[in-house]
């Protein structure tokens, strides 16, 4: 019996990837803010081939209740094998750069709540010495620009945990794996103006599918976007900081 446990799987992201494991016959654990759209993905995800589907509300950002989910996907699971990470916000940035309760609110539930449910899942995969965890960061998060700091400096921070826990788990059989999204056309960026560097929560399911079977570090989705972030990286800050993006 093959297990996975999906957070913020209501998502249009998850669910376009818990698609894909449901025609593998996975067994579900998923974790939303609504038990409502909840029920019905689990409909869903009975008509691609799921096995047994379980499911549970919790906001992220009530920390206290991180443990009790975890618990309670093994109590039903028996075991945790793979673990999708999929939930956030994209506020607009120019509504909250000055409002600092919107900024905290933010970085808690993009950077925060996603550092504390990685390492309470990460200390669980090295009690039983193996599992693959994949997390969906961004590109945004690769370099910090005024279009989106609060955001990207979430991602970032996320990125970066991620890459310590890789350190951690490096001769281990747990696999820690980043996903990087470009500019996907989903419900979180409607909106933003669309261009044809958009791509669809179909294309970025397979890629993170891919990434969790094969146990990737990085992933870039689509691939384009690693050449794309190579080239701003490189840019002197003296430059940068005065373009416009």
């Amino acid at each position: 019996m093959k297990t996975i446990l999906i957070i913020g799987a209501a998502s249009a992201i998850a669910q376009e990837t818990a698609r894909i494991f449901a025609r593998d016959n996975f067994h579900f654990y998923l974790v939303d803010l609504s038990l409502e759209r909840l029920k019905i993905i689990v409909d869903d995800l009975k008509v691609f081939g799921a096995g047994e589907v379980y499911y549970n509300e919790m906001d992220a950002n009530h920390f206290d209740k991180h443990d009790q989910i975890l618990k309670d996907a093994l109590n039903k699971l028996g075991q945790i094998d793979y673990v999708l990470i999929a939930y956030g916000t994209l506020a607009n940035h120019e509504e909250i750069i000055n409002d600092p309760e919107q900024i905290a609110r933010e970085f808690s539930t993009n950077a925060t709540s996603v550092i504390l449910l990685t390492s309470l899942i990460s200390n669980y995969f090295e009690k039983i010495n193996k599992g693959t965890l994949a997390v969906i960061s961004s590109v945004a998060g690769d370099r910090g620009r005024k279009s989106n700091y609060i955001y990207g400096s979430a991602k970032g921070a996320v990125s970066i945990f991620l890459q310590g826990l890789r350190n951690r788990f490096g001769k281990s059989n747990v696999k820690i794996i980043t996903i990087k999204p470009g500019l996907v056309d989903t419900p979180m960026t409607a909106h933003l103006k669309k261009n044809f560097l958009f791509t669809s929560a179909e294309t970025i399911a397979k890629g993170i599918y891919n990434a969790m079977m094969k146990g990737k570090d990085v992933v870039y989705l689509p691939f384009y976007w690693k050449c794309i972030m190579t080239i701003i990286k490189l840019i002197p800050e003296r430059v940068f900081k005065r373009m416009n993006l």
